[in-house]
């Protein structure tokens, strides 16, 4: 009888930690400058990490240096793993669409070029169609005055950014550039998404 009971206390404690193994999922926005926008998505309750990084492009591997001649086709990017147990992918897209602007092509604020571009890299079907009826709701209602630009394309790889890229404000918040660029889009974030933050 303690034999079976052990079996059972096992393969319920196995069952357990997969099942918490499988808690997060993924969801990857390019938004512009990942500098402003990962301080954005790390306020977030049920964000449990995000990166900073390159995807889209055509080569492995790229450096920031690189990335910014605009030649590689890569965006500056987030990965967000994030608990759907906490927060929604719907939410997660009403946070993208509310903190830029979806209406500029390669274009946030006075950052320019292809690297800068609004897109989702969805993981799932169920990411891309939500990503898709988003923008056309936003398209539909005119929400910006102008067409939503935002790429909705397939993940593709995903490169991690270099060390200093990664928490930029969290370490670097007295910066004339966070103080100036970054630290709005926060006091924003704040006001219009209180209930949703850490």
């Amino acid at each position: 009888m303690k034999k079976i009971i052990l079996i059972l206390l096992t393969a319920l404690t196995l069952n357990q930690a997969n099942a918490q193994g499988k808690k997060t999922e993924k969801a990857t926005f390019g938004m512009g400058c990942f500098w402003c926008t990962e301080a954005i998505f790390q306020k977030l309750k049920g964000v449990v990490s995000v990166k900073s990084g390159y995807e889209g492009g055509k080569i492995a591997n790229p450096t920031y240096e690189e990335v910014c001649t605009g030649f590689t086709g890569h965006a500056e990017v987030l990965e967000i793993t994030y608990n759907p147990m906490q927060i929604t992918y719907k939410d997660l897209l009403e946070v993208f669409w509310k903190s830029h602007d979806p209406t500029t092509l390669n274009r946030q604020g006075a950052d320019s070029g292809t690297q800068y571009r609004s897109v989702v890299f969805y993981h799932t079907p169920e990411q891309k169609a939500l990503a898709e009826k988003y923008k056309a709701e936003l398209n539909a209602t005119n929400a910006y005055g102008k067409k939503v630009v935002t790429a909705v394309e397939a993940a593709k790889p995903f490169y991690v950014a270099e060390s200093y890229h990664q928490n930029y404000y969290k370490n670097n918040a007295d910066a004339p550039y966070c103080r100036l660029v970054i630290l709005p889009k926060l006091e924003k974030l704040e006001k219009v998404f209180k209930a949703k933050l850490k």
